[in-house]
């Protein structure tokens, strides 16, 4: 009999209820998927049917390589409902390449950097004895906590928007707030477990009315269209590299973060080698992959791990059924744009207890241990540290740029780095070892 629980890793529901359940991570990172590309293309002044082609080309790179790690490939690919996406933290040093050396130079350097993270995920089998729940439970936790702020700031109607903070856009996101919570909390099945799509819904016909919603770029998208590989060419120079090798070191840390927070939200396990290491060879490879279709690096989406936490929804069919809209939308360009017309006060209505959910999944990591003396010296420093550079990142304005890029952004890096870092140096607590009677100890 054909396991149809969305809730086992293995389980295929059946498309009714697999397609809301798809969808809702599709919606939660859509924007975030395509943002990043926009970006960087306004600020290298490519025309606008350039931009239109990229996004066509993200979409199609986001919804393969979310395929890659949920079936994978060989040993690429974690096989867990992991999203897939073009990542922020690329963008400030893809600002500075491209300035100096233009767009090939970002496309280069993004790809000796994919190789540089599948040495990563190689390797990394070898080293995850200096990642022990605490030390993950920290990076998680700091990626929730860094992420609340983007999850408010699109509650409010999305960053540079000219109404942000209107009393329309807090109404709308508190309608989809509580549409979520009440369908979690008071209804069964697949309208309980699709809780943020109902609410989305909920949302997008309330934003209609309100004369939120702008029909336009559905009406003006092309009915078919086809992504090109090689559409830019690829220039590779040391110093631009090797900002981008930093970066992508950057992007294994919160991969881990997120491979652990979806097993331990949704599984309450934690992640294992192989998983570990197929998701960071995923993750190179999908980067390599977005550099040949000349878009910028991808890498888990850490929304869509506050999605299975919140939800508890492990079956990766789900993940594949929505990664199937996202490779549907870089051939039928109406449907990204159908996609791409959410407003930000929408899409925040449910972020905001989605990231929530990755700082709990981080609490749950880090408490598998007890929390005192050598564990609470290990979360204090690195998350006071952490957090708290993320929080004030002029604090670093004597740096250099580089570093300033490096660790003054969301403060994952400082936090995850001090977390590893402590966990070497400092020695294991009598009490602790006591405590765990057997239980294996992390050195």
């Amino acid at each position: 009999m054909r396991n149809t629980s969305p809730y086992d890793l293995d389980g295929i529901p059946v498309l009714r209820e697999a397609i809301p359940l798809g969808l809702q991570h599709i919606l939660a990172m859509f924007v975030s998927n395509i943002t990043p590309l926009i970006i960087v293309a306004g600020a290298m002044k490519m025309p606008s049917e350039t931009k239109t082609f990229l996004i066509q080309c993200t979409m199609l790179v986001a919804g393969v390589n979310t395929l890659i790690q949920a079936y994978r490939i060989g040993p690429i690919g974690a096989r867990l409902p992991i999203v897939v996406g073009t990542s922020f933290a690329f963008v400030p040093v893809a600002l500075s390449i491209g300035s100096k050396y233009g767009y090939e130079g970002i496309l280069g350097a993004a790809l000796v950097g994919a190789v540089f993270e599948i040495f990563i995920g190689a390797i990394i089998k070898k080293i995850r004895r200096y990642f022990p729940p605490v030390v993950t439970g920290v990076i998680v936790l700091s990626i929730g906590l860094s992420l609340l702020p983007v999850g408010v700031s699109n509650f409010a109607g999305g960053v540079g928007a000219a109404d942000f903070g209107s009393f329309p856009n807090l109404f709308i996101g508190m309608v989809v707030l509580i549409t979520v919570i009440f369908f979690k909390q008071f209804t069964k099945g697949i309208t309980s477990t699709g809780s943020i799509f109902v609410g989305t819904v909920v949302g997008f016909i309330v934003a209609f009315f309100m004369g939120k919603v702008d029909l336009t770029p559905v009406r003006n998208a092309a009915f078919m269209s086809f992504p090109r590989p090689f559409t830019y060419g690829l220039a590779f120079h040391a110093d631009a590299c090797l900002a981008m090798i930093m970066m992508f070191i950057v992007s294994a840390v919160e991969t881990v973060g997120d491979m652990s927070g979806v097993t331990m939200g949704g599984a309450n396990r934690e992640v294992t080698d192989k998983e570990l290491s197929g998701g960071i060879l995923a993750d190179g490879f999908g980067s390599a992959l977005a550099s040949v279709f000349s878009v910028l690096p991808t890498t888990s989406f850490s929304q869509n791990t506050g999605i299975v936490a919140m939800t508890g929804i492990m079956s990766r069919f789900v993940v594949g059924t929505g990664a199937a809209f996202l490779v549907a939308g870089a051939f039928f360009p109406k449907i990204g744009a159908v996609l791409s017309i959410v407003p930000a006060s929408v899409l925040g209505g449910s972020l905001v207890m989605i990231f929530a959910m990755i700082s709990i999944s981080g609490i749950n990591l880090i408490t598998k241990e007890p929390l005192v003396g050598r564990n609470a010296v290990i979360l204090s420093v690195s998350l006071g540290l952490g957090y708290g550079l993320g929080s004030v990142p002029a604090a670093l304005k004597y740096f250099p740029a580089s570093i300033q890029l490096i660790f003054g952004g969301s403060g994952i890096v400082v936090s995850g780095s001090i977390a590893v870092l402590l966990n070497i140096i400092l020695p294991l607590d009598e009490k602790v070892k006591k405590t765990l009677k057997g239980e294996k100890v992390s050195q």
